[in-house]
């Protein structure tokens, strides 16, 4: 039986994103079998390569599976090579600022002239409108949308702990290209596709405007909320570690009191519902605080599980790197950084006939593949060694790699 192919095999992208939203869109589309063309510029390629702090983890995690160019666009020939680029593309993706792209003679509407069938994905901060003209970043746009009043307690708005709003940015940047490429198939004809950080940020914000326009008041953030569930909370384990719990159904509860060896509970009368205990919380709470202070991580753990009722420990984003989960299946896959650096990063959380379970190929070194995507587009040899030596072309080499497999360590 032949195996499937890759959902997105034999469709080319053009990668002009940088930092996060731009790339992990590409990354997406490159995991589902695309042809991820990543073009830098030369000579120094994506400044995402070098940053440092928690920048550090951009490139390596967002541009596995795809190919590297890098090119001088401000030469003529490196234009040339550019948009004969784009003249092969399905789709293009960008995140550059407002107006950037067009300054570049690289619009939607002067490359659907030579293309008619491109994609063009423009992901940006804002939507069309009165921000438009603004430069946006994710913290901007928690900031903004009151994200980041709904995580920290009042008078201390906090980011998310991850780049939340980027990465559903890219997201839904997949989602428009995959429809536009459902609609070409009916058309002909590529279109292009609008998503922005600002826009993102107040979707993930709906459930708290449809709170707001149901009760009439203030929402107050998180950590100060009124939960919809009585026992939604982290406790202190005996052992110094801590353990979140939720029981959000009444089945929860009885088979929590039955595992907790407490049948009385389930005849209190005051706590036979989620909403009596809500009302209850106070008295119910004291209960539960000590009685999980007399537990260490382990029985705590099994107590939950043999209730079969939602709980984690705390993890630290390192304790991923030996999670028994993940390691059964596969869900971080083994990779190997630009500097040499062996680990295993997460892969994306789809599972359908012909998505490989494990990296294709690495995060490429700047210009890795010039030579071989040139060479498909028509140049010559010595061609292609005369852009490389006028510096217009970068074409950084290493050892020929072998497809990566699960045996790499998985841990950094």
């Amino acid at each position: 039986m032949t195996s499937p192919s890759a959902p997105l095999s034999g469709i080319r992208v053009l990668d002009f994103g940088h930092t996060v939203m731009g790339p992990s869109c590409g990354l997406i589309l490159a995991d589902m079998g695309a042809e991820v063309i990543k073009v830098e510029p030369a000579p120094k390629g994506d400044p995402t390569r070098d940053l440092r702090g928690f920048g550090m983890g951009y490139f390596g995690y967002l541009n596995r599976n795809k190919r590297s160019i890098a090119v001088d666009a401000k030469t003529d020939e490196g234009r040339d090579i550019i948009l004969r680029l784009c003249d092969s593309a399905d789709v293009l993706i960008e995140n550059f600022g407002p107006g950037t792209m067009d300054r570049l003679g690289l619009g939607f509407t002067a490359l659907h002239a030579r293309n008619p069938r491109l994609i063009y994905a423009s992901l940006k901060g804002f939507l069309e409108g009165p921000y438009s003209q603004r430069l946006a970043l994710d913290e901007v746009v928690q900031m903004m949308s009151g994200l980041a009043f709904m995580t920290g307690p009042s008078g201390r708005p906090l980011r998310a702990g991850t780049s939340v709003v980027d990465i559903t940015g890219g997201l839904f940047g997949v989602i428009g290209i995959l429809l536009a490429l459902r609609r070409r198939d009916e058309t002909g004809l590529g279109e292009e596709v609008r998503t922005a950080l600002f826009e993102t940020a107040v979707f993930l914000m709906g459930q708290h405007l449809c709170y707001a326009a149901r009760t009439g008041v203030a929402i107050p953030p998180m950590p100060e909320r009124v939960s919809a569930w009585a026992v939604y909370d982290v406790f202190q384990l005996r052992d110094g570690q801590q353990l979140f719990v939720g029981i959000t159904s009444d089945n929860h509860w009885q088979r929590f009191c039955r595992a907790m060896g407490r049948p009385e509970l389930l005849d209190d009368p005051d706590l036979k519902t989620n909403n009596q205990r809500i009302v209850a919380r106070s008295r119910l709470m004291a209960l539960l605080v000590e009685m999980f202070a007399n537990l260490d991580l382990s029985s705590a753990s099994a107590l939950c599980e043999s209730a079969h009722i939602p709980f984690s420990p705390i993890a630290r984003p390192e304790d991923l790197f030996t999670d028994p989960h993940l390691k059964a299946t596969g869900g971080l896959m083994a990779t190997e950084l630009p500097d040499g650096t062996r680990t295993a990063l997460p892969r994306t959380p789809i599972q359908m006939e012909g998505v490989p379970d494990h990296v294709l190929s690495d995060p490429p070194l700047v210009g890795e593949d010039a030579r071989a995507v040139l060479t498909g587009l028509g140049y010559g040899a010595a061609d292609i060694e005369a852009l490389i030596g006028a510096g217009i072309v970068r074409a950084d080499a290493r050892p020929p790699r072998e497809q990566l497999h699960p045996a790499h360590s998985g841990a950094a």
